[in-house]
């Protein structure tokens, strides 16, 4: 029989955290009431993670495994867990206990009440100063921006039914943002806020480099405002351009002083290198713009599979049907 409940975590060198995480989880979901299963998803951990997992799995058959095949990112096993998953409701939670599965009763009775997404927001963060404005300006930021409401300091932690999680895995996107695809896809959505805790153990997996990277995919991927930007930047790099021209030639023709100087005593050189500099400068800017839109047309043309599953337990991958492309060769 389907499970009521799917509770999809991905996981990447969660070693230290995995039995507190477990332990938690199940006592949690016990208090329910209704039928559930877990599909832990191991990105290519190189820790004991995936035999920690497997023994989870061993003891209790309703915890279930898919283990790629290297790491192919945070996005990508939501994404293949969301192709997994059977429960009429699915919940996406983190493994370092940041999110915390208590909150899964709390996200279950909005659902109740006739919405159909409940998405976690994060009242407060136990992280440095640097980091937490690092958060909010980016969220601030692509709200501004975005083509979509993506709702302010939202993450991943959600629960969402049946007929959202369908409409998500119709996606065939493979720069995944998933908090701003779920937004796109509208239906009733309610946040609950919450306090994020610390990490219970281990490191965190999202160093700066790979926040950066997710931030620009929220970016590239729901807001065409950068290409708006660079066009203008284009047009008044011209327009500035012709006026300094226009400058430099009527002082040289006609002969009136700048600065104490008239054009005559001077060869003219810095101002002739500062128009190469900064048009240059603007030129620049516009094929970086260009090159992160191209970037993703061609990462999405190749139509390389997003996922590649090495092994499953407790997950017959022959269901696990997408418009991804994601592979279940083992």
């Amino acid at each position: 029989m389907m499970p009521q409940l799917s509770v999809l975590i991905p996981c990447y060198n969660e070693s230290e955290v995995l039995p507190l995480m477990v332990a938690r989880l199940k006592t949690s979901l016990d208090k329910l009431g209704v039928s559930w299963e877990v599909v832990f998803v191991d990105d290519g951990s190189k820790d004991s993670t995936f035999s920690q997992l497997m023994e989870v799995h061993r003891e209790d058959s309703r915890f279930k495994v898919l283990s790629f095949s290297r790491n192919f990112g945070h996005q990508a096993a939501l994404s293949a867990g969301l192709a997994a998953v059977s429960g009429e409701f699915v919940a996406v939670l983190d493994a370092d206990l940041q999110d915390p599965p208590e909150l899964l009763e709390r996200c279950l009775k909005i659902l109740a009440e006739g919405n159909d997404v409940v998405y976690a927001v994060r009242r407060k963060r136990k992280e440095s100063a640097v980091k937490r404005m690092a958060y909010a300006l980016f969220y601030r930021g692509l709200r501004l921006i975005a083509e979509v409401d993506i709702p302010l300091d939202s993450g991943d932690f959600c629960v969402m039914r049946r007929n959202v999680v369908d409409v998500l895995r119709r996606m065939p996107e493979r720069n995944l943002f998933l908090r701003g695809m779920r937004a796109w896809s509208g239906f009733r959505q309610v946040g609950l806020e919450y306090e994020r805790e610390t990490r219970a153990a281990g490191e965190t997996k999202y160093p700066f480099r790979r926040l950066l990277r997710l931030a620009t995919d929220g970016v590239f991927a729901f807001s065409t405002v950068p290409l708006r930007i660079a066009t203008f930047l284009g047009f008044a790099g011209v327009i500035i351009s012709l006026l300094i021209t226009a400058f430099i030639l009527g002082w040289r023709f006609i002969g009136f002083e700048f600065m104490g100087h008239r054009a005559t005593e001077l060869p003219g050189w810095t101002a002739v290198v500062c128009l190469v500099l900064f048009l240059g400068g603007v030129q620049f800017l516009i094929l970086g713009v260009l090159g992160e839109y191209i970037g993703r047309i061609y990462g999405e043309v190749k139509h390389r599979p997003r996922w590649i599953v090495r092994e499953a337990l407790g997950v017959d991958v022959r269901t696990m049907t997408d418009s991804s492309g994601g592979s279940n060769a083992r």
